[in-house]
């Protein structure tokens, strides 16, 4: 099968870079085309990847087409390459955020194209990601089957409705800079009590990893499993309190909210 790229960010770096990780693709089945010559032919040619001179050729060359670009770049780029598209008909893959299927299919003049749409995580890269998937109804079984297989190499995979998309982005595709900033933060903390802090980061990393494997091994609610650390009088229960004094969870929620609110816009 051959992928092509249109578009070499971070997240479609990540996702490439989780494949060839895992095995699951070559570097001479994926094309890639990008706006920016100085940056992504030096990585294809790192990777063994296609550099593409153009969009077009992507399409030209693919049976999937991943749209990995800005969200203001959609129109330009599918009317760029919308004849190889309509004579081609490759899969369409759409990684763009806040753009649905039914908005793409408007640029394309309702064309019946296999249309999939995919919110992943910079996870992916090593291949614990999670990515949620959608389609529209010209997508083929086969078709569907092999790209959701591309993904579970490189985590965990969810079906889920077009509108819950923006949730997802938020408690999947922007949490892990939330993650990252509370282990900075418990990192800090044992630095101000003596800690380096490339030893505090190891801790704290170690810990929530170990306590996220703890909460998809069982069926205990993270509640509950927060009762289980707490004994009455205990130290936990002094710091929870104290968390919770200052707006922990209050803060999270915010900050989904606006996550969310972004992502609408």
């Amino acid at each position: 099968m051959k992928i092509g790229f249109i578009g070499a960010g971070n997240m479609g770096r990540a996702i490439i870079n989780g494949w060839l990780n895992q095995h699951a693709v070559t570097g001479g089945e994926i094309y890639l085309h990008s706006a920016h010559r100085s940056s992504y032919e030096p990585y294809a040619q790192a990777q063994g990847l296609h550099a593409c001179a153009s969009n077009e050729e992507v399409v030209n060359q693919a049976d999937l087409v991943f749209l990995a670009i800005k969200p203001a770049q959609l129109r330009t780029v599918l009317l760029e390459v919308k004849a190889s598209l309509l004579r081609k008909r490759p899969v369409i893959v759409s990684m763009i955020a806040g753009c649905d299927l039914a908005t793409m299919r408007k640029i394309l003049d309702q064309a019946e194209l296999e249309m999939i749409r995919i919110m992943p995580n910079v996870n992916v890269e090593i291949a614990a990601g999670m990515t949620a998937l959608t389609r529209n109804e010209f997508v083929t079984t086969d078709h569907w089957q092999r790209v959701v297989a591309l993904f579970d190499t490189i985590g965990a995979t969810i079906e889920l409705a077009e509108d819950k998309f923006s949730i997802f982005a938020a408690l999947a595709g922007s949490s892990p800079a939330f993650i990252y900033f509370f282990i900075d933060a418990l990192a800090r903390a044992g630095v101000k009590y003596g800690l380096d802090k490339v030893t505090a980061t190891q801790i704290a990393a170690q810990v929530v990893q170990g306590s996220a494997q703890k909460t998809l091994a069982t069926t205990k609610t993270p509640w509950e499993l927060v009762d289980e650390v707490c004994s009455p009088g205990g130290t936990t229960v002094a710091g929870l309190l104290a968390m919770e004094e200052a707006g922990f969870m209050t803060a999270v929620i915010k900050g989904i909210d606006a996550t969310v609110a972004r992502e609408n816009e």
